[in-house]
């Protein structure tokens, strides 16, 4: 019980990723690798945290950032004449697409 209040699977998990998967490892654990903090550093870390929390058991109001507003914007409508227009540039590309495949295949025979 001691073991898991004290971090000590957390140690064993990353002395085991150490030897077999170092990638994974500086990859899982890169926080702790900035504060220089091993598995052999876990058992103290977790009493200092503990003794800071009996020392000052409310807990402190953290700042947070607000969440970054995005950008929206909303497709303008467009008319029925607009509309309409778009539908047959589209239609005109179809067909010209359609007749140069035709036009390809003619060649081919």
């Amino acid at each position: 019980h001691r073991k898991y209040i004290f971090g000590g699977h957390v140690a064993a998990y990353m002395r085991t990723l150490m030897e077999d998967e170092p990638e994974k490892y500086n990859a899982h654990f890169s926080e702790y690798i900035k504060r220089e903090l091993g598995p052999d550093e876990m058992e103290e870390l977790y009493k200092k945290v503990h003794a800071a929390i009996r020392a000052d058991p409310v807990p402190s109001k953290s700042t947070k950032e607000p969440p970054k507003e995005h950008k929206r914007y909303n497709l303008k409508k467009l008319t029925y004449e607009e509309r309409k227009a778009k539908l047959i540039e589209r239609l005109n590309a179809l067909n010209s697409a359609a007749a140069d495949v035709d036009d390809s295949e003619d060649d081919d025979e």
